[in-house]
């Protein structure tokens, strides 16, 4: 790394928090808030979706969507956002990280309101439309994940990049409160402006036709706040770390860097970081000395998000059927269509207020204090200990007497997910790999994530279903039952302990430091010097020569 690039990138390290930080915070958080809304909002209106597409006349429970068709409403979009965290993860290399993070919004925008004018004269018609539009939906969701913390972590300064990198993927806890705040103001209108009687009492009437604006007021409503903020990424700067260390252009990262942040920089042509000169360290993805420096550390990376995700997205996308089988949400023949929507998104509101808001924010707020590492360890360990904690008692929770002790043990599990693997297996790997990977690699673990995703989400419906074929869900074969699929969880979580210790902590180290690219030959003095001077400069506002 030539010494004038080198400069830079240590004014960035040492810089003050700025207003300019949380704007940035802001700006990809709002991101992330749509990504929560719009991937964990279809889990509110499944039971609705079912009821109206899928009555069955003269049965005596409410129409359910399908196995093959609930797997794919909830799965699909997963499947889009695994596909799309490994496309973007590449560009945002090539390309650069603002080039394309105005598109994964607008993909977002467009595919929320498509997914809420689902069209079609039959069941499948509507079903498969959704399924297109929440494909779509879910490769720009897939961008937003390496591009926001890609982004995040170059902007940032070294002593609060944890914090600020967790901070945008805390926004994800207030999409999910959105999600079921939205649902339940919507549900309740609704509800109240058309009174229906219980399933049991008239089976027809209990799904009023207006129900069907219920779902698709709720999944549009998604795209209001990526618009919002389309504007402002726009207006973003390209990152520093990626005009001096990708494209070489030392003097166009010090003006970028001039423009947003409180270092005034003076920058001069230097003639070793133009996009012509060769780079001794330029390894590819694909190398054995990629392999060599940072091989286990992918391994770590990708395997815990893999395991972590199993465990969270199964849990998060099917509580209302945990609730059900707990008898804390009622039996839904007991209920109209729109008052059953309003019962699971009470339940889930809950849950996020409680437990999931919460465990987010206290990762932000100790992060750069406790250590990705330990943050990490410690929420497998505590989710691992919960989970058997609610598997093996499982008939005792049951009991009504018991079911806010449930409610405490369910939350506990999903604040320590938070407070822990959920938001560190974002963090990290946005900081350790070099800054022409730093997206792609990212991508990689953020693909691996969604892929237990789809393994949670397409296996906990069937793993959850009764082992009495009597007491399924209509369409569904015998499963394993509840308690078996947490015990499962639990096994699960317990080996994102083990895989937790080949994931290297990050606190406090230059982002250069740790994915080695300052080992290159810095021309014209040493390391140490340079970083002391620009210190002084960032914490003094002087004027510095690049």
């Amino acid at each position: 790394m030539a010494r004038k690039g080198k400069e830079v990138l240590n004014a960035l390290d040492a810089a003050k928090t700025q207003m300019y930080h949380f704007t940035a915070i802001v700006i990809a958080g709002m991101g992330f808030f749509t990504d929560a809304y719009d991937l964990f909002s279809i889990s509110l209106v499944t039971k609705l979706l079912g009821r109206i597409y899928y009555h069955v006349d003269g049965s005596k429970k409410p129409g359910t969507l399908p196995p093959n068709v609930a797997a794919a409403v909830n799965g699909v979009a997963f499947c889009g956002t695994l596909a799309g965290q490994l496309f973007f993860g590449w560009l945002g290399d090539k390309l650069g990280r603002k080039k394309v993070y105005g598109i994964t919004l607008m993909v977002m925008v467009l595919c929320s309101l498509g997914s809420g004018l689902s069209f079609g004269h039959s069941s499948n018609g509507v079903m498969a439309t959704i399924c297109f539009f929440r494909f779509w939906l879910g490769f720009g969701i897939g961008g937003d994940y390496p591009l926001s913390a890609t982004i995040m972590s170059e902007y940032a300064n070294k002593k609060t990049r944890g914090a600020f990198i967790a901070a945008v993927f805390a926004m994800q806890g207030f999409g999910i409160l959105a999600g079921g705040i939205v649902s339940l103001i919507v549900s309740s209108a609704f509800d109240h402006a058309f009174d229906a009687p219980t399933y049991e009492v008239d089976p027809v009437g209990s799904t009023v036709p207006q129900a069907d604006y219920v779902w698709r007021i709720v999944l549009m409503f998604g795209a209001i706040p990526a618009l919002l903020t389309y504007y402002w990424r726009m207006k973003m700067p390209e990152t520093a770390r990626y005009t001096a260390l990708v494209a070489r252009n030392t003097k166009q990262a010090a003006a970028d860097m001039s423009k947003v942040l409180q270092v005034d920089l003076i920058a001069e042509e230097d003639p070793q970081s133009n996009p012509s000169s060769s780079n001794p360290n330029s390894f590819g993805l694909f190398s054995k000395e990629f392999a060599r420096r940072h091989g286990l550390h992918l391994v770590g990376t990708t395997t815990t998000w893999f395991l972590l995700d199993i465990a969270y997205y199964s849990s998060n996308l099917f509580q209302k059927d945990i609730y059900s089988a707990i008898g804390w949400i009622p039996a839904a023949e007991t209920m109209n269509a729109i008052h059953e929507v309003y019962t699971v998104s009470r339940a889930q509101t809950l849950i996020a207020l409680c437990g999931t808001v919460p465990g987010y924010w206290f990762t932000v707020a100790l992060i750069d204090y406790l250590g990705r590492f330990f943050i990490q360890l410690m929420g497998f360990i505590f989710m691992t200990v919960f989970m058997f904690a609610l598997a093996i008692p499982y008939d005792h929770w049951k009991h009504r007497d018991n079911r806010i002790g449930f409610l405490i043990m369910y939350s506990l599990t999903m604040f320590f997910a938070n407070f822990g693997p959920n938001a560190t297996t974002f963090v990290v790997p946005a900081e350790i790999f070099p800054a022409r990977l730093r997206s792609t690699c990212h991508g990689i673990s953020a693909a691996s994530g969604k892929a237990g995703a789809i393994v949670g989400a397409f296996g906990f419906l069937y793993a959850a279903q009764s082992t009495d074929p009597k007491k399924t869900d209509a369409g569904y074969p015998p499963g394993i039952g509840v308690r078996n699929s947490l015990l499962m969880l639990g096994g699960v979580n317990f080996l994102g302990i083990v895989f937790t210790l080949l994931v290297p902590e990050s606190k406090g180290k230059s982002l250069e430091e740790l994915s080695r690219e300052d080992e290159e030959q810095i021309g014209g003095g040493g390391r140490g010097g340079d970083a002391t001077e620009m210190m002084d400069v960032a914490n003094s506002g002087r004027t510095v020569p690049v």
